[in-house]
């Protein structure tokens, strides 16, 4: 149940953030400025001392390519719904070589006695034998 609630959710987010950055550089919707009179822009264009930032920032290839992200999100998000299934099962499957590791062994003191010709590994041979 939670791999679905998981699953259903980044599919939201990934469709709301989708949707803010295609439509947030073209248009100001609920009131919100323009894409070029943004506060944090102007302030950090003026903290830093590049006036051109502002200039950068709000041109129209700055504007595409966070549309491009933008559907992008989109993308990964209709991918998702249509291998939601798929998704599901591989967050709910447990590889068994995560499950349970294993601690190494360790060797009981009559293993010592043996020669090397007996002993099963080689952890007791040392080199120049």
């Amino acid at each position: 149940m939670t791999a679905k609630l998981s699953v259903i959710f980044y599919i939201l987010l990934c469709l709301e953030v989708g949707i803010v950055l295609t439509v947030l550089p073209w248009y100001s919707p609920f009131g919100l400025g323009e894409w070029r009179d943004n506060f944090f822009l102007l302030y950090a264009a003026n903290k830093t001392g590049l006036k051109g930032l502002q200039y950068a920032v709000s041109s129209g290839w700055v504007r595409g390519a966070v549309s491009g992200l933008g559907l992008l999100n989109i993308g990964i998000a209709v991918w998702e719904i249509v291998h939601f299934h798929q998704t599901v099962d591989a967050l709910q499957t447990v590889p068994a070589k995560t499950a349970a590791p294993q601690k190494d062994v360790v060797p009981s003191q009559s293993a010592d006695n043996l020669p090397d010709n007996e002993r099963g590994d080689d952890s007791g041979q040392q080199s120049g034998q």
